[in-house]
């Protein structure tokens, strides 16, 4: 089970003690981190059985389940900066009058309003997620009504995987290790065989066009074509500049095959073409010394993959990387601090406009020095 999977199939309980106990091993929600069971582990001059040292690793590279879970998504808390800085002060043990000082706003009294209004949030909160089990049940009730019908797609999905295995057989007659002779014309025989192929590229793991290029020549010789449709159909993703690729995990993969999950790429493919992007400039701030790193992007989705970057030791920025290294990923944030306001008008120049938004923004902070990773460009 991938670590995705499990930080969100976990229960209320898991995501509390912040790991997940398996047949052989607890897990780690917060990094994927596995700890054997039946070891003893010493702990400076202390042995800790499995479930303690996991409890001792949150403790010591995370700080705290709470901690890590703050500084999540916005789209994944729902909650404000500003609710956030509340919860972890409050979470300190500050008194009201503490949490005004430090934060400068207001008075004690608008510390207890804005209390107030975090109750009223996990009021909301608790009424949703009864809600919500109260639909799974209904779910599983609907469910077991339609077990007949079940039973009649359950052999339609093997239908489908006989399907799949009969079309990657077909034009790949030797596997993956061997050649491809012909792309097929058929929309449904090329969704098959891209995702077949996807499978030459290991997860998370970033490849140069170079390394596509290679990998890709070995299965046919249109390769350039073949790297196109991967990652048309949503199978793998680039940088802008196409300096990198990697390789997009498909939901149920190995689970359910043929027609269904070729839908499902038809969906992509079109969701890939349609779906509207918004640009804009980010920062990467670091918390400990406020530092911070100033970036456009045409696709700010794509942010994301600078964190990916960061985590695997190829950013560009080399002075950010090495802070990264050293004080870890829960030292700094990522956030948006301005998108371009498109306009309808055939002069709009956006390229333009996010060139002037981010010198804006540039000096506006002055990240140089003790203040950013950049280095000042020399006037003359």
């Amino acid at each position: 089970m991938s670590l995705h999977e499990a930080f969100w199939s976990a229960s209320l309980q898991e995501w509390k003690q912040g790991y997940i106990e398996q047949d052989e091993h607890y897990m780690c929600l917060l990094c994927g981190e596995q700890v054997e069971k039946g070891i003893i582990y010493p702990v400076e001059g202390a042995l800790y059985e499995a479930s303690r040292f996991m409890r001792h690793h949150i403790e010591a590279v995370h700080g705290s389940v709470f901690t890590h879970l703050s500084q999540l998504d916005k789209r994944l808390t729902g909650l404000s900066d500003h609710q956030v800085n509340l919860l972890r002060l409050f979470y300190q043990g500050k008194t009201d009058a503490e949490v005004q000082n430090e934060m400068g706003i207001g008075s004690a009294s608008t510390i207890r309003n804005h209390r107030f209004a975090l109750k009223e949030k996990e009021r909301q909160a608790k009424v949703f997620l009864v809600m919500m089990e109260l639909l799974h049940e209904a779910d599983k009730h609907q469910s077991s009504n339609d077990a007949k019908s079940s039973k009649q797609k359950n052999t339609s999905k093997d239908d489908d995987a006989a399907e799949y295995a009969a079309i990657v057989k077909r034009f790949l007659p030797n596997g993956l290790s061997g050649r491809l002779e012909r792309f097929p014309r058929k929309q449904k025989h090329k969704l098959i065989l891209l995702e077949e192929i996807s499978k030459k590229f290991e997860l998370d793991r970033f490849y140069t066009e170079r390394e596509v290029n290679e990998i890709l020549e070995g299965l046919y010789d249109d390769y350039v074509t073949l790297r196109r449709y991967l990652v048309d159909v949503g199978l793998m993703d680039r940088q802008a500049d196409g300096s990198q690729y990697w390789r997009i995990a498909v939901e149920n993969e190995g689970e359910e095959r043929g027609a269904h999950q070729m839908n499902r790429k038809q969906e992509l493919k079109q969701m890939y073409k349609e779906v509207e992007t918004d640009a804009g400039v980010y920062q990467i701030k670091n918390k400990q010394n406020d530092k911070v790193f100033i970036a456009s992007t045409k696709n700010l989705k794509t942010i994301n993959g600078r964190k990916f970057m960061l985590q695997h030791g190829s950013h560009p920025n080399r002075d950010l990387q090495k802070d990264w290294d050293k004080y870890g990923s829960d030292a700094f944030e990522i956030e948006v601090l301005e998108k371009v306001e498109k306009k309808d008008h055939p002069y709009f120049d956006e390229k333009d406009v996010l060139e002037k938004l981010e010198d804006k923004w540039m000096k506006k902070l002055a990240p140089y020095g003790d203040r950013g990773y950049h280095v000042q460009k020399d006037p003359s």
